[in-house]
């Protein structure tokens, strides 16, 4: 990309010098990216998403969506769309390094421990991992997706379907290229869970269950994808 400044090209190296004195490396500087997902502190397109704190997760009519729960913590969702689910889980990442390979090196591993098949290919979000994972009922097909962000991993599962249709794949592709996460400022160790959360029409409602008010089914969404809680 091509830096424009307004003074004389021959004061540039000062300028560079200057800049790397106060901010550090030139290689940290804002980049725009077209495509998310997408951090909280940088634009990004508006569309209805839920707010569960760390992730803003967009949602349609046809999803369903279905909350993972570590004892109490909620640590990660569920997004099911016809016969396939989309899982989702934020991690903390350290400031100046990326952790999906490690994290797909293990993922290989842990597959091919359990009696699986995997391999690597390139998708839309860069390398991602195929798989064939033993389970009760036959081998299921999954696909891991993994995507660094400033100071956070995203991890995208995607399972059901051996071949799911052009549409549903890029439906839920389409669905972790509009989540937006929310890291936050406070330390966190790399690869530690960013914590989610009831959004808050949910959390009403859930308070108003224990309370003991009568309260409709649990549905935070006039229109759209009941939540629910799955440990």
């Amino acid at each position: 990309m091509r830096k424009v400044f307004g003074r004389r090209r021959r004061e540039e190296p000062r300028a560079q010098a200057e800049q790397v004195e106060r901010n550090g490396p030139l290689e940290e500087e804002a980049q725009v990216r077209e495509s998310g997902p997408w951090d909280s502190g940088e634009p990004y397109p508006e569309r209805e998403r839920v707010d569960l704190g760390g992730l803003r997760l967009p949602v349609d009519p046809g999803f369903e969506v279905q909350l993972n729960l570590a004892g109490d913590h909620i640590v990660g969702a569920v997004v099911i769309f016809e016969d396939s689910a989309l899982q989702v889980h934020a991690f903390a990442a350290p400031k100046r390094s990326g952790i999906w390979d490690e994290v797909r090196a293990e993922l290989a591993e842990g597959v091919r421990g359990a009696g699986g098949t995997v391999e690597e290919r390139e998708g839309p979000f860069g390398a991602e991992l195929v798989a064939r994972v033993p389970g009760e009922e036959g081998a299921q097909s999954v696909r891991y997706i993994g995507v660094d962000g400033p100071r956070w991993f995203l991890r995208a599962v995607v399972s059901g379907r051996a071949e799911p249709s052009e549409e549903v794949t890029a439906t839920l592709e389409g669905v972790v290229r509009d989540i937006v996460v929310v890291r936050g400022d406070e330390p966190m160790a790399p690869k530690e869970a960013i914590e989610l959360r009831l959004p808050p029409e949910a959390r009403q409602a859930v308070e108003q269950q224990a309370g003991g008010r009568d309260t409709p089914d649990l549905n935070p969404f006039d229109r759209g994808p009941e939540i629910a809680e799955i440990r």
